[in-house]
């Protein structure tokens, strides 16, 4: 079993391990190609503007993250071209269909970029060209093997011509039109070629070999070789499919309908995940994976250590079918909390309304666990993550929970990407993030940023003014935008795309998204009017943030149109996330 997965660069330690493996199955199955070019792959996957291409590496990993495979894709932007520069299967992984669901990949990959055609180089079948008869069955297999998706040499021109005379196995230039039997014109064809000859070959082609082989496109449009191995009808289609490595990791809280408050008027309740779920299935963009179980040390690297132990005790000792609400507050005196442990709810919370019954530190911990499995796939080399959990978190702090939070499972898995780079917090529930504030208001590792319903009219009252930017060395590293009772979407993009410029200029490794769809209209809990297609936008301006997204769900509460929401806001991310 293995699956592709895109390389963005060398940042994680996964990624840098895939790479030097990758340069390994280069340095085995090209022996002719330099180290230095071996060795610039990942400086090539940073910096497009110097090589004037972007790199694109895909590979062909098993669960134990052996590559067994790789591809590498060069796109030229100015022309609107895809050229493959290399696609192999490891030493003793050939012939096992790693190097066509690889091609199929950066088919896949073309398309989506828009890409007039795929290029790419294959030594000849001539034997005119090839005196090595060994070599010659070699190359007339990679032909065989391109056949079957319908490419071919470009006919009737000099791209084969050797540099000099006593050359040996000069390469054909191949075209894949990606299925759209879109005719190549000749002046177009021209200036692709001698972008590939120029840019790729700058050390090696002559300005006047280089010219040549440019002037010898004459067809117009130009013409295609033949199929010499397969019937045109055995040509294999593009898959209309989304690729695993394409789509969003999802993490589902599974027992959180344990965790069901059925008091009237209890609006976070576990319709909201079902809703969501349904809609998701629709999108064919999730790739769901199983939750796993993480020790409670992840926790207190958050929470307090008093809060933790009073939480998960106190569930323990309630009444089967009963809640506590607290309903007594420790306005003069905290040093000294309650011995009965219902009567110590109030200590440790901020509002009446949010209820502790036998099951909230399950539903609770099982939404970290979601969380923090989304962060370690992350970590692995997925770009986009969500955790799709209940009871929702960002208004847990350090020590105290509220606003049907108890936990605080984005701040748990920012905590623990922020051991491997910086993590910029955006939270865009219509109430403030006030536990991710509290909990990073003295770090400048992690950015927190909140645009929020003012708190003079939203919960959670006391917190997310713009005045509260951090202390110590976290000062500047805490922004708030609350924002009025009343503003149009238009207006609330104008501030999202604020606040992603700020992070932009933080340049975090990481982002984590505490979702909250409690401003669409209709909602019970808030005063926007957010509709679908809104979320569409929304989704697709924080896409659009180049660096690995986790989201982790927090409000909603209209259960009519959640899952639409949901889905038109992921909708709009995949449309724009590269």
């Amino acid at each position: 079993m293995f699956s592709i997965r895109r390389i963005y660069d060398d940042v994680l330690p996964v990624d840098r391990h895939a790479l030097s493996q990758v340069q390994q199955i280069l340095r085995e199955q090209f022996p002719l190609v330099s180290s230095e070019d071996i060795e610039k792959i990942p400086v090539q996957l940073k910096d497009p503007l110097t090589f004037q291409y972007r790199v694109t590496l895909f590979v062909a990993e098993d669960l134990r993250g052996t590559v067994r495979g790789f591809a590498l894709l060069l796109y030229f932007s100015d022309l609107n071209f895809c050229y493959l520069d290399y696609i192999s299967a490891a030493r003793l992984e050939t012939g096992k269909g790693i190097g066509g669901i690889l091609y199929e990949r950066v088919r896949e990959e073309a398309l989506e970029l828009g890409a007039v055609g795929l290029f790419m180089e294959c030594l000849p079948d001539d034997p005119a060209l090839c005196r090595d008869k060994k070599i010659l069955k070699q190359n007339q297999a990679r032909l065989v093997f391109y056949e079957r998706f319908g490419v071919r040499p470009i006919a009737n021109t000099k791209y084969e011509t050797p540099l000099k005379p006593e050359d040996d196995n000069p390469p054909y230039l191949l075209f894949d039109d990606l299925g759209r039997k879109k005719p190549l014109q000749r002046n177009y064809a021209r200036r692709i070629v001698r972008t590939i000859l120029e840019r790729k070959y700058p050390d090696v082609c002559p300005t006047k070999y280089i010219s040549m082989v440019v002037s010898s496109f004459k067809d117009n449009p130009i013409k295609m070789m033949e199929f010499r191995y397969i019937k045109p009808e055995q040509v294999s289609a593009l898959m209309p499919h989304v690729p695993d490595d394409k789509k969003i990791i999802l993490t589902v809280n599974d027992i959180h309908e344990i965790h069901h408050v059925r008091e009237r008027g209890y609006v976070e309740s576990p319709v909201r995940i079902k809703a969501i779920k349904k809609e998701l299935e629709r999108t064919n963009l999730f790739l769901q994976v199983k939750t796993k179980h993480y020790p409670q040390k992840n926790i207190e690297a958050v929470h307090d250590k008093k809060y933790v132990d009073y939480f998960k005790s106190v569930c323990e000792v309630i009444e089967k079918g009963k809640s506590i609400y607290p309903y007594v507050f420790p306005i003069r005196n905290r040093t000294r909390p309650p011995v009965e442990l219902p009567m110590r709810a109030g200590y440790y919370c901020i509002d009446t309304f949010t209820p502790i019954n036998e099951n909230a530190w399950c539903a609770a911990k099982r939404a970290v666990d979601c969380a923090l499995t989304a962060a370690d796939f992350i970590l692995k080399g997925s770009r986009l993550a969500y955790a799709l959990v209940r009871p929702p978190g960002h208004h847990a702090e350090i020590n105290s929970f509220g606003g049907f939070c108890y936990l605080n499972s984005a701040a748990i898995a920012a905590h623990r990407l922020s051991r491997f780079g910086k993590v910029a917090i955006l939270d865009i529930d219509y109430h403030h993030g006030n536990g991710q504030q509290h909990i990073f208001y003295n770090r400048n590792d992690v950015l927190t940023i909140s645009i929020h319903g003012h708190p003079k009219f939203a919960y959670p009252f006391f917190t997310g003014f713009k005045d509260e930017k951090g202390e110590g060395d976290g000062l500047g590293f805490n922004v708030n935008y609350p924002l009025p009772e009343k503003i149009t979407p238009e207006k609330y993009c104008e501030t999202l795309q604020n606040a992603i410029g700020k992070i932009e200029g933080y340049q975090p490794e990481f982002v984590v998204v505490a979702l909250g769809v409690d401003t669409a209209k209709g909602d019970p809990t808030g005063t926007w009017s957010m509709r679908p297609a809104d979320f569409f936008t929304i989704g697709k301006l924080i896409g659009a943030i180049k660096k690995p997204i986790l989201f982790s769900q927090e409000g909603g509460y209209n259960s009519r149109q959640i899952g639409v929401n949901v889905r038109q806001f992921f909708q709009g991310v995949r449309h724009t996330h590269r």
